[in-house]
């Protein structure tokens, strides 16, 4: 077994098989928000690093292949803007009015409370980008000097919450219009949301999309700005 997990495709081959068997679980159960694929994956992952004792940069020396893929993903997230492009612009002053007070709001919480309980400057700095997409996030992550592990587990966490409560949130408030349930969850719960929503309908999951990403093209010029005023 120490051999085996040194092997410099161990951590790739584990983290696509533990991401197939997630996507398995989350289909055959009716796409839970709580079972969402990329969370899953990370604990049977994290699980794994725990149990082989494997380090945890070692384990990223192995899966360089995907992380060199986020470039690509990062540039892919314009395609749902093109496709839903005549939309947006048809219901432009919603859309923008949206993104302002919703991306304000998220950034405002976020500081508040964690000042509130008095937390570092460090914690502060990795919650920021919770609510943008992970490839953006990770990259804000990064230029904001925070720490890019602390920011995947926030990012996770938000991205679950939003798609387990954001749709049960917005029939409560009788919110039924498709693009505006899309985009709000998209705003806040970015691709996991995203999934959860495109289970509805695909216009949701279109606007979602869209929404998850002109919140973090936003958020790439509003992020740091924010960061130098309250993370010193």
């Amino acid at each position: 077994m120490s051999t085996l997990i040194h092997l410099p495709v161990f951590g790739l081959v584990l983290t696509l098989s533990a991401y197939l068997l997630s996507l398995w679980l989350y289909q055959r159960t009716g796409r839970p928000g709580l079972l969402s694929p990329v969370l899953v994956t990370v604990v049977i992952v994290a699980g794994v690093l725990q149990l082989t004792g494997l380090p945890y940069a070692e384990y990223l020396e192995q899966v360089t292949v995907l992380t060199l893929l986020l470039g690509p993903a990062t540039v892919a997230l314009a395609l749902p803007l093109l496709r839903n492009g005549r939309a947006l612009a048809s219901s432009a002053p919603a859309v923008l009015a949206t993104l302002v007070v919703g991306g304000a709001l998220s950034v405002a919480l976020t500081v508040a409370v964690l000042t509130g309980f008095g937390v570092g400057d460090n914690l502060l700095r990795a919650a920021l980008p919770r609510s943008v997409t992970s490839p953006v996030g990770l990259s804000i992550a990064e230029l904001l000097g925070a720490s890019v592990p602390l920011a995947v587990v926030l990012t996770l966490i938000s991205g679950v919450l939003g798609a387990v409560v954001g749709p049960a949130l917005l029939t409560l408030v009788r919110v039924r219009d498709e693009r505006a349930r899309g985009f709000a969850v998209g705003l806040t719960s970015h691709g996991i949301g995203t999934s959860r929503v495109l289970a509805e309908s695909t216009v949701s999951g279109g606007w979602s999309s869209a929404a998850m990403v002109m919140n973090a093209l936003v958020m790439t010029i509003v992020l740091p700005i924010v960061a130098g005023f309250v993370a010193g």
